[in-house]
């Protein structure tokens, strides 16, 4: 008989599944069950960009592109990474289209990491950050960061974390869960800091778009130094509601854009065709559509931020992202704890903030990506939980 266990790498024998998926699993078996727990527009990807992706189909659009995308996609990154955000890239060499932000980052780490390399983490973040850094071989330095800092990064908290090693920060900014974001201001500190070093800017960027009263600032647009050391990543699937179409991508500088281009090569090959067609119009045509997403995303945020805290769950205001992480430290319990017993008491399944790294204990994160009737829903069962909380400690 086959034992499959030896087969298997220790590295990922050791990394547990994401917290995320398991309550998702969970919900889907449950009759009645609302869940707030996946970070998935509720919108439909908006009909022009759809109508993109069926002409190049009806065209017979349907082979390979270029391993680095195709080239009017790629110009069309570079053009609205400038109207946007005030980035210039080149669209030949430093820029390329992946399978989803997710595999953007996957290369950087594959591209950049030895065995022993230290990575950078601030935490609560996206659950794939540590995972890949892992499997690459790199060490995980996690900075916890706080509610009282509003869920920022601080100079302080990365000085005191950088060692010879260090390799990569991972700037997770606008934040998921916690809906936090960076300014211009607390960007240039951390410029401070990295000046002089030789360390690598992750910059997730796939909530951009979705800020609420400031406009978002890339490391990337602070100087030519954070330039030079940013890898500015991002995708279609929050601000277009693209998620099932997988589409992201990389820019940054030419010579690690070379060799995340070799991995993505033997790898992955290209982004799908259509995806990218689609990401064309996308491109050229979708502020307005984001526009009015963004507008009742921010409705839906300040709906959940007013009526979480009057049942008793504390709530940082999120600027960016389309999450809610609220505080249940006053219940007693766990943050697994709190969201199994109001899963099976109410049929209403949040996300464990544990689930985002160890920081995030005594928190939840709730998405609001759904609509107002499915999140008043939500509340009122929630409401009925907290009032009943005695119950359930």
């Amino acid at each position: 008989m086959i034992n499959y266990e030896n087969l298997l790498s220790n590295v990922i024998k050791e990394i547990p599944p994401s917290g995320i998926r398991r309550f998702f699993s969970i919900a889907a078996e449950m009759e009645d069950c609302i869940s707030l727990g996946v970070g998935e527009p509720d919108f439909v990807t908006p009909w022009d960009i759809r109508q993109a992706g069926i002409h190049s189909l009806e065209k017979g659009s349907t082979w390979y592109t270029s391993n680095s995308g195709l080239a009017d996609l790629r110009k069309e990154i570079c053009n609205y990474l400038l109207r946007r955000f005030n980035v210039s890239y080149d669209s030949e060499t430093e820029t390329l289209v992946t399978v989803g932000g997710s595999e953007a980052i996957d290369l950087t780490f594959r591209a950049m990491l030895n065995p022993g390399d230290e990575v950078i983490i601030p935490q609560p973040c996206y659950v794939s950050y540590e995972p890949i850094t892992r499997l690459c071989g790199g060490v995980p330095v996690i900075i916890k960061t706080k509610a009282e800092n509003a869920f920022r990064l601080t100079a302080e908290e990365l000085k005191n974390a950088i060692s010879p090693r260090t390799k990569i920060l991972v700037f997770p900014f606008p934040n998921n869960p916690t809906g936090a974001v960076m300014g211009k201001e607390h960007i240039e500190e951390i410029a401070e800091v990295l000046k002089g070093t030789n360390i690598i800017i992750l910059s997730d960027e796939v909530y951009a778009e979705l800020t609420y009263g400031a406009q978002h600032v890339s490391p990337a647009s602070i100087s030519d130094d954070m330039k030079a050391r940013t890898i500015l990543i991002s995708g279609f699937s929050k601000a277009y509601a693209m998620t099932g179409w997988r589409l992201g991508y990389a820019c940054g500088p030419a010579p690690l854009l070379l060799q995340m281009t070799k991995v993505h090569q033997f790898a992955i090959m290209c982004a799908p065709t259509t995806s990218q067609f689609a990401a064309i119009t996308a491109m050229r045509d979708g502020d307005e559509s984001v526009k009015s997403m963004v507008t009742e995303y921010s409705m839906r945020r300040r709906l959940l931020v007013d009526e979480l805290e009057k049942i008793g769950l504390p709530c940082f205001e999120p600027r960016g992202a389309f999450y809610v992480f609220p505080s249940i430290k006053s219940t007693g319990m766990k943050s697994l704890e709190f969201c199994e017993k109001l899963l099976h008491a109410e049929r209403v399944a949040v996300v464990a903030g544990d689930s985002f790294g160890a920081s995030g204990e005594g928190y939840v994160r709730i998405s609001y990506s759904y609509s107002v009737a499915h999140l008043t829903e939500a509340l009122k069962r929630m409401k009925r939980f907290m009032d009943n909380i005695e119950k359930y400690r």
